[in-house]
């Protein structure tokens, strides 16, 4: 695992990780544990098919071919059993973007939208933005997990929602959502007439004893009423590449998102994105599979670390590079606590109340990083947390 050893310089490259501090904490003497990129460099099959397509030199209109697709199906068939047919297949930036698309093309302004809170704050934006109306069911605490309250679920739902967002596996609590669980959502899903927008961006990164089931493989009937937004980015850290996509069975539906992404200017990928991609889905698997356990390895050692030396809570993860770290133990607020691991810890975590009011008094931590530097900033934590 040495790959994932080395620690590189990534100042001065124009990273909101590393080069937006003073910025985002109002200094530049943290070690920063934040935005979700990674501090690995990529496959370099990767790399090399990026270096090949530079060397041609001309960086005109790209075509997403039968090629990129075909790297998409054969991906999602191998790692997910998820067959897909590749005309089912929307291209985007990123994401998010195709969130506040997914947005506009199900529902209308005012209609209710719900989540399951705590959860990714762009969730929030993408309702709000567009004149809808937030909906939360908030996770259940189970020890150092979380569950779905389906009875409060199902209550929500009979509100008159018009769409729900997924987040699989779930940021920040870390939760890998079992076969049983996806099939009841589905089921209330389909009780209610309600679309589902499944952002599914962190799926390969589930740990090696779990498994990511996209929820629009359950069944052709879900399937109709699902857009899944899934991308290479966070899977191979090529975030600054801007290389997604969505996939929707329903021809209808996908001709409504796809109609938004027009109207909006979005024509596809950019030439080097389009290169990442297919080169990562055909060639990164060694790569992932090593990454998976280094995640485990980590994921651990902070679990350990930080409960055997504090009284800090790290909630069990199941996939992604994400902790969710309970510090109520500390008794501060969430201005102190934020004040308190930047001025004292001298590490930048992001900050839980950011996710929803659920995650008051929680901080999330980025452990993608080699792990000389994760324990850096555990002991920085931890001797923090000692003295004050």
């Amino acid at each position: 695992m040495g790959f994932f050893e080395t620690v590189y310089d990534r100042k001065n490259t124009r990273s909101v990780k590393w080069d937006m501090l003073d910025e985002v904490f109002n200094t530049s003497d943290v070690l920063p544990m934040w935005v979700a990129d990674m501090d690995f460099k990529a496959p370099k099959e990767v790399t090399e098919a990026l270096l090949e397509r530079v060397k041609h030199e001309i960086f005109g209109y790209t075509v997403i071919d039968k090629d990129v697709k075909a790297s998409i199906v054969n991906w999602l068939a191998r790692r997910h059993h998820w067959e897909i047919n590749p005309d089912w297949l929307s291209f985007s930036p990123g994401v998010v973007t195709t969130l506040h698309m997914a947005v506009q093309a199900l529902t209308n302004p005012n209609d209710s939208i719900l989540i399951q809170t705590p959860v990714y704050t762009p969730f929030y934006k993408v309702i709000e933005e567009h004149e809808r109306k937030v909906v939360k069911s908030p996770l259940i605490r189970k020890g150092d997990t979380y569950a779905i309250d389906f009875e409060d679920f199902e209550e929500k739902l009979k509100q008159g929602v018009k769409a729900f967002i997924l987040c699989n596996p779930h940021n920040p609590v870390g939760r890998v959502w079992k076969y049983e669980e996806l099939k009841e959502i589905a089921r209330l899903c389909l009780k209610y007439n309600v679309f589902i927008i499944s952002d599914e961006i962190h799926g390969d990164l589930v740990f090696p004893d779990k498994k990511h089931i996209p929820i629009g493989s359950l069944s052709e009937e879900i399937a109709n009423c699902t857009i899944t937004c899934m991308a290479p980015s966070k899977t191979f850290n090529l975030a600054g590449l801007q290389a997604s996509y969505a996939v929707t069975a329903n021809p209808e539906l996908r001709k409504k998102l796809d109609h938004h992404f027009t109207i909006q200017g979005i024509h596809g990928l950019n030439t080097l994105g389009n290169t990442a991609l297919e080169a990562a889905y055909n060639f990164g698997e060694p790569w992932l599979n090593e990454l998976q356990e280094v995640l485990v390895s980590h994921h651990n050692y902070v679990k350990e670390e930080l409960e055997a030396k504090t009284d800090l809570q790290v909630i069990q993860s199941e996939g992604t590079y994400l902790l969710w770290i309970d510090c109520k133990s500390l008794n501060m607020d969430d201005k102190a606590l934020h004040s308190f691991f930047i001025e004292q810890a001298k590490v930048g975590l992001n900050k839980g109340i950011d996710y929803g009011v659920e995650g008051s008094q929680f901080m999330r931590m980025n452990i993608a990083c080699p792990k000389e530097i994760l324990v850096e900033g555990v002991q920085r934590i931890i001797d923090a947390v000692t003295n004050s």
